[in-house]
């Protein structure tokens, strides 16, 4: 028979077992590492790496469609032949206040060459949109992705909840790159141009 003391033990060694398994996972992985932080934060921030994908080595365009706040769809025609930015956001997110910004201010430089802005919002409702596009006077259109169609479309490239995270698609509606975290304005601005400069 198994005495109280003998099943103490027991439990501390399989505890200390899954705390290492932990340890090893998270180590590696940012993304696992703050899912696993339990700090109420409800989102997890990118690492702020940057990712500019050669021409020859894009993948095939991005397929999706999704609607928008104000009732409009919008769809890989949509913006054929068209340089576009994708930001994945949401109201409480703490990183997508800080860089609302310079997404603002990137729109308004580089939409009279063409390039359109889209935020995907993956969890608000209108009016929590709405109340964050006031503060932040934000002016580009975002898509209301609480269904998760538009986000689905691009695993490839957004980790899961991995908030923000910024792709901008060549004017063959390629990935051509992808920031995790915060876009910096430079870096972004960067990358568009990059795109603008590319032969469809």
């Amino acid at each position: 028979m198994t005495t109280p003391m003998s099943r103490r033990s027991l439990l501390t060694a399989a505890g200390a077992a899954v705390t290492l398994a932990l340890a090893a996972c998270t180590a590696t992985d940012p993304l696992a590492q703050q899912a696993n932080a339990g700090d109420n934060k409800n989102y997890i921030a990118g690492d702020g790496s940057v990712t500019e994908y050669a021409a020859k080595d894009r993948k095939p365009a991005v397929q999706f469609s999704g609607m928008l706040f104000d009732g409009s769809t919008v769809n890989s025609s949509t913006i054929a032949g068209k340089v576009t930015v994708l930001n994945f956001w949401y109201a409480g997110c703490a990183p997508c206040r800080l860089e609302a910004p310079d997404l603002e201010a990137l729109y308004k430089e580089t939409g009279p060459k063409g390039v359109l802005f889209y935020g995907v919002n993956i969890r608000d409702e209108a009016a929590t949109a709405d109340a964050f596009n006031r503060t932040f006077s934000l002016t580009y259109p975002s898509f209301h992705d609480k269904d998760g169609a538009v986000l689905l479309a691009m695993t490839d490239y957004v980790p899961p909840a991995a908030v923000p995270t910024t792709l901008v698609l060549d004017k063959a509606g390629r990935v051509s790159a992808r920031i995790l975290g915060v876009a910096e304005k430079g870096t972004l601005k960067t990358l568009i141009s990059s795109a603008l400069a590319q032969s469809p």
